[in-house]
């Protein structure tokens, strides 16, 4: 185990500027949301208007190709540390919004939440998790990519056996092949995790299972 950084170190450390593991994935395709997730996130928004928040969202082009597609009325919003790096089309609806994703607080309820690869560079982990989880409508879905190895015992040991079974006993599911977590329905009170108490992340800890180097999170 390296030290273990706050947020404000995490967003600085070379590992997270440099991420580019969500950048240019698009909606449909071999690159693609619709390939991580298993399904389209705009055919959620389709058939009537919703709300879609999709955090560590990169350029935005998923959200940019959805834009065009999706149910007038829908609003979709893309929070990233880096945010695009070019011009953004004028769509209706269509927000990317650049900020720390660990210190921005959703605006509403949404119908759709989705993390694609973002979460192996963020800290507080299962913090995160319960927010999002709260900000989902009654029938909302959160879909977040998650490597439960990242989530580490003080000691550097694996708390992944215990992490899935709290989030499991939350309502989350979990698809190991995908690596993907889900929830249906939002949460009020927000999601309780207890048993976990977060001390810090390691940004030096090395590739996760795509290859790429990621973050660590450690919990007493």
């Amino acid at each position: 185990m390296g030290d273990l950084v706050g947020d404000v170190e995490l967003a600085a450390s070379p590992v997270v500027a440099n991420s580019t593991m969500n950048r240019e994935r698009t909606l449909t395709g071999v690159n693609s949301y619709a390939r991580e997730l298993g399904f389209d996130p705009a055919e959620r928004l389709r058939g009537r208007p919703g709300a879609w928040l999709d955090l560590c969202s990169g350029e935005g082009r998923a959200l940019v190709a959805a834009a065009g597609s999706v149910a007038a009325g829908s609003e979709l919003t893309g929070v990233d540390l880096v945010g695009p790096l070019g011009p953004v089309p004028v769509l209706p609806g269509l927000r990317l919004l650049t900020a720390s994703v660990a210190d921005w607080e959703p605006e509403r309820t949404y119908d759709l939440v989705t993390c694609v690869h973002g979460l192996p560079y963020l800290g507080d982990k299962l913090g995160l998790l319960a927010c999002w989880a709260g900000a989902l409508t009654g029938d909302g879905l959160l879909a977040a990519t998650f490597d439960p190895a990242s989530v580490r015992r003080p000691d550097g040991r694996s708390a992944a056996r215990p992490v899935l079974a709290a989030l499991r006993a939350a309502g989350f599911r979990y698809d190991a092949r995908r690596r993907l977590l889900t929830l249906q329905g939002g949460r009020r009170p927000p999601v309780a995790l207890p048993g976990f108490r977060y001390l810090g992340a390691d940004p030096a800890a090395g590739p996760n299972w795509t290859g790429q180097p990621a973050v660590a999170s450690y919990y007493a």
